[in-house]
């Protein structure tokens, strides 16, 4: 299999995770229209004054260069008792498979997702992951991250907890093809990464 081929198996199975026919997201409001709704509703409207004050107060912009709403920082996997093991999603891409993670087999690990939310709230983000062994696809995951406000600070969202496939065969190197959207469709980034399961962490 080519490499074009596969980046675009992998594209089609990323579309089949995300684009779900049946499924409606809501429109697309900015804080001014959320902040003008229901504003007979006092509770309501306390709630989002402090929900969105920062963000009403005024338009937060991190990186006025970048017209992107979501800023994708980094990507760690986190083990119990071990360093975080990051990779930097801020530089070129398509070095970051020759950044290899290790993972002892079996042991249970969870994937940390840290990102910037600018301009306007975003709705609806989700992870979606797709891993593969020799070109052939052996898990795949989406989980929904949630609707957030921009914001200054650094945001994060760290997934379920996973267990590291076991055994002698299950050893090797296994490639991540990660996606970053939401329920408009917008690819805020995509990114493939390595990681190898070991007997041990060395």
């Amino acid at each position: 299999m080519s490499a074009e081929t596969a980046t675009n198996e992998i594209d089609a199975h990323h579309e089949d995770d995300v684009h779900d026919s049946n499924y409606q997201p809501p429109p697309e409001k900015t804080i001014e229209e959320i902040m003008a709704a229901d504003q007979e509703d006092e509770s309501l409207r306390r709630y989002k004054e402090q929900l969105l004050g920062e963000a009403q107060a005024e338009k937060i912009i991190v990186d006025p260069n970048d017209e992107r709403k979501v800023l994708v920082k980094k990507l760690a996997l986190v083990s119990e008792g071990r360093p975080d093991m990051e990779l930097d999603l801020t530089g070129d891409l398509t070095q970051l498979k020759k950044q290899v993670f290790v993972i002892k087999e079996g042991v249970q690990y969870k994937v940390r997702i840290d990102f910037i939310v600018q301009r306007e709230i975003v709705h609806g983000l989700k992870y979606v992951q797709k891993t593969y062994r020799l070109g052939v696809p052996v898990d795949k995951m989406t989980h929904m991250v949630g609707s957030y406000p921009p914001k200054k600070e650094i945001q994060c969202y760290i997934t379920p907890a996973e267990e590291a496939p076991s055994g002698m065969m299950a050893r090797g190197t296994y490639s991540v093809s990660s996606l970053f959207t939401d329920d408009d469709k917008h690819q805020h980034l995509k990114w493939d990464w390595t990681f190898e399961i070991k007997k041990d962490w060395e």
